[in-house]
Formats: structure tokens, C-alpha cells, sequence
């Protein structure tokens, strides 16, 4: 990938990011790093943040880190008291931390459903609402982005607890865009497809049937990459995008609007099929 952004697009600014010690959340921190801001990141391991961290600051970026819970509002308010007493202040939050898993929906307990539902949904809310009564409070203007997903829209199978919440994270994201315009607040969302990632993407296709079986529905035919990803939400959170509130971007190499159209399983035809079927249309 060829990066497009300007070097100091995110100059001045100070970056809060969730589930900032692995994938997503990490290219994403040494992404806005590299564009000037200074970055902090949370996550409950405290090792893979310091990781995180040591690669921002050995790329001459500014960085800290705060270990804790999305689902705690103490742990919460911690974070947002460390960021503005560490770096002065607050500008971007990124909603990245994720869990999920697949399961039968039918044996799906309260707890499991839970666990999914409390840190994607509540723990986006939570940091939402402390970054946004700190702006408003402050006056200062603010942006937030949120990582949902392509069946937040769609509803997906076997991965009940993640469609509901990552569905919710987009209400929100829509909701309070409108709400919280008025204070110089904008809110939006990235829909991305299969990225590889350690963990996550792992656990959800497991096999190389399965990986390469998702990959054939793809249009682009590969999947997208976790600095494609970053660039974009650094695009998004920057004042080059200041007229984007409440959008969701849906960041998928085609692979959702192949899907949905009627006839695209004809892709996977072989030529000779096709060549077939166009011989027994009608003819004027």
C-alpha cells in the first residue's frame, strides 16, 4: 500500500485508542503517530500496550499507555484523566476493543452473550460518553470513530452477540452525530471486511479452506490489510474530513455488495457455462 495522507495531518493532535496492543487498534496508533499525533493506548494486557508503545516511540512518535477494563466506567474516567494530565488533552477516540467468537445461537448462554455485548457496545458507549462531556465541558472540538463491522447491517449467523452490538455501535455513532454536531463533535464508523489480524481473525476462520473459501468472495480477491485500515481511519478522525458525521464506511474489498446482488454467484461459473447461458437468451 502506498501511503496517501500528509505527515502531519494529525500534527497537534492527542489520540485515544481501545484495544490499542494488537491489530487494528495498533496500526492504527503507529499510523496517527506517524502523522504527528501523540497517541495513547488502553487495552486490559499492560504487556502488548508497552509493546505498542516502544514501536511509536522508536519510530519518534510521542506515546503512553493505560491499562484497563472498556466495560468499567472507573476505568474509564482513569484513561481520560491520564491522556489529558499526560498529554494535554484530548482530540480523536478510536472505539476499537472487540471481542467475539462463533456459536450456534441456540446454545448461546446469557453470560457468552454478555461478555461480547458489555465490550463492544457498553464499553464504546462509555468511552464515547467520557470523551464527549469532556468536549463539551471544555469546548474543545472532538472526533470519534468506531470500528463496526459489515453484518452490523446485515445480521450474519453464528456470531449473534457481535452483530447486536456492533449494530448498536452504529446507532450510536448515527445518533449522537446528529445530537453532538452542534458542539463541534463529529462521530463516524468503518465497516472493514476480513483483515488479517493475530487472535480475532484466527479464531473466526481457522482453517486454510475456510480463509481461502471467504477470499473467493471478494471482488478485489484478497483481503485487506490492517495499514490500509489505519489509513483510513486516520483520514476520517482528521480535519480533512470535517463535513464525514455519521457515516458508516464500509471498507470490504466489494465483498458485501457481492453478496447482495441477485445473479453474482455467477461469477463462479466457469467460462464455458456462461457462453452456454448466453446462447439461450431471447434474440430480437
Amino acid at each position: 500500500m502506498t501511503p496517501w495522507l500528509k505527515d502531519d495531518m494529525l500534527a497537534g493532535k492527542v489520540a485515544w485508542i481501545t484495544g490499542g496492543g494488537s491489530g487494528l487498534g495498533r496500526a492504527t496508533a503507529l499510523r496517527m503517530a506517524g502523522l504527528g499525533a501523540q497517541v495513547c493506548v488502553m487495552g486490559r494486557r499492560e504487556k502488548p500496550l508497552d509493546e505498542t508503545v516502544a514501536m511509536i516511540v522508536d519510530q519518534g512518535g510521542i506515546a503512553s499507555r493505560h491499562a484497563g477494563d472498556v466495560r468499567e466506567p472507573e476505568a474509564i474516567d482513569a484513561t481520560l484523566a491520564h491522556i489529558v494530565e499526560t498529554h494535554g488533552g484530548l482530540d480523536i477516540l478510536l472505539n476499537n476493543a472487540a471481542g467475539n467468537f462463533l456459536c450456534p445461537s441456540e446454545t448461546l448462554s446469557p453470560k457468552a452473550f454478555s461478555a461480547v455485548v458489555d465490550i463492544v457496545l457498553k464499553g464504546s458507549f462509555l468511552c464515547t460518553r467520557a470523551a464527549g462531556r469532556y468536549w463539551i465541558d471544555t469546548g474543545r472540538a472532538g472526533s470519534i470513530l468506531s470500528v463496526a463491522t459489515t453484518y452490523a447491517e446485515t445480521g450474519s449467523a453464528f456470531v449473534l452477540p457481535s452483530a447486536c452490538a456492533k449494530a448498536g455501535v452504529v446507532a450510536m455513532t448515527r445518533s449522537l452525530a446528529v445530537e453532538w454536531a452542534r458542539y463541534n463533535i463529529r462521530l463516524n464508523a468503518i465497516a472493514p471486511g476480513p483483515i488479517p489480524t493475530e487472535g480475532a481473525f484466527s479464531r473466526l476462520l481457522p482453517s486454510e479452506e475456510m480463509l481461502e473459501g471467504r477470499k473467493r468472495k471478494i471482488p478485489a480477491g484478497r483481503f485487506g490489510t490492517p495499514e490500509e485500515f489505519a489509513e483510513l481511519a486516520c483520514f476520517l478522525v482528521s480535519d480533512a474530513s470535517s463535513w464525514f458525521c455519521g457515516e458508516l464506511m464500509v471498507f470490504d474489498g466489494g465483498e458485501w455488495l457481492r453478496g447482495a446482488g441477485e445473479f453474482n454467484d455467477l461469477l463462479d461459473l466457469p467460462p464455458e457455462v456462461m457462453e452456454q447461458l448466453q446462447k439461450i437468451r431471447p434474440r430480437k
